[in-house]
């Protein structure tokens, strides 16, 4: 059997891995499972019939006012920013040709951290909307900043990732002292802050978050997905990709551009959610090969399932305590990115 599903058109054709084709509705199927599940558990259980009854208009009026109003936003939430997590990861581990290379171990993420917190600090009074312009500004000064200071005639892979550790915990430092010493700021946005560090869903709602979140989801995702290819070719070196035609550098600027505000834009939502941007990407090559073509759709169906799946234990295992979601990804992936610095010692 051939393993491309091939499409024609008038104009144009393209191909698509059928192992791609199934992980990728497998996935689909199972983040669907996980969404009927996580909107029917808590402390009031609703089963998974009557979920689908609501969401279809035919549920009561009560489980309808918890599904609508109090989880299905944290759900929604939960795949958006997982997907962009991983994805980001995805893309920055293709640009820089490095599997140990994720937002937050490379301190991108502190980055969006320290602008979400000088904005909820110093600009509270400001529109929500602007919030992850804040955090997407930080993304890239940290970005810059990573580059600066790896950068010796090149970057090497693991002078990039233990610049990164070291940026990111400085970051991290400098935006808990802000927080600390920031005397005129009231203690519920200071509370605010602290949850935003430990990397929470908690409370989100559609006007303040789902809203303002959608756009940046709804665009960089389809484009992080049309320059894939592109991470393709420069797999194959940079005399290779520029022999065959590509603009190395312009394709490789735009794609960190994509990877860093699609990382700035969840942590504005999500908070310092660690290691999604890390396992998503080298299981997606796991299940579909190295192309990212798959990797990358495969990559976000796995980042928004996992967080769906971390969410659901912190929400419902310590009822009524309400736990960060950042405790149990950083759980699963502390040990994920030592069993990888283990794997790779030779080679660094």
């Amino acid at each position: 059997m051939n393993k491309w599903l091939v499409f024609r058109g008038r104009n144009h054709s393209f191909q698509i891995d059928r192992r791609t084709v199934t992980m990728v509705s497998l996935l689909v199927i199972a983040n669907l499972v996980a969404m009927i599940f996580c909107v029917g558990l808590g402390s009031k259980t609703i089963y998974p019939v009557d979920v689908i009854r609501t969401l279809l208009g035919m549920g009561d009026a009560s489980d309808a006012m918890i599904i609508f109003s109090l989880r299905m936003p944290r759900v929604i939430i939960a795949v958006m920013v997982g997907a962009a997590l991983a994805v980001s990861g995805a893309l920055l581990q293709g640009i820089v040709r490095n599997p140990l290379t994720s937002p937050d171990i490379i301190g991108i993420t502190g980055g969006a951290s320290l602008g979400t917190v000088v904005f909820i600090l110093y600009f509270s009074h400001v529109s929500i909307r602007f919030m992850p312009l804040s955090a997407v500004a930080g993304a890239f000064a940290a970005a810059f900043l990573i580059y600066l200071f790896a950068y010796r005639g090149g970057i090497t892979p693991l002078r990039l990732v233990l610049i990164g550790i070291g940026m990111s915990t400085a970051l991290t430092a400098v935006t808990y002292m802000l927080i600390l010493t920031a005397s005129f700021t009231p203690t519920a946005v200071a509370v605010k802050a602290f949850t935003f560090m430990t990397g929470s869903i908690y409370g989100v709602s559609w006007e303040r978050d789902v809203k303002v979140l959608l756009p940046w989801i709804v665009v960089l995702l389809p484009v992080s997905l049309i320059y894939a290819r592109h991470l393709n070719v420069q797999e194959l070196g940079d005399e290779v990709a520029t022999s065959v035609g590509s603009s190395v550098h312009v394709k490789r600027t735009i794609l960190l551009i994509i990877s860093v505000a699609l990382a700035g834009a969840a942590v504005a939502i999500g908070g310092a959610i660690n290691f999604i941007g890390l396992m998503a990407p080298h299981i997606a090559r796991k299940l579909v090969g190295p192309a990212y073509g798959g990797v990358i759709p495969v990559s976000a169906l796995i980042g928004s399932l996992v967080l769906l799946l971390s969410d659901l234990v912190a929400r419902v295992a310590f009822i009524p305590l309400d736990i960060p979601a950042g405790v149990f990804t950083a759980a699963i992936g502390a040990p994920f990115f030592i069993y990888l610095l283990y794997r790779s010692r030779k080679t660094a």
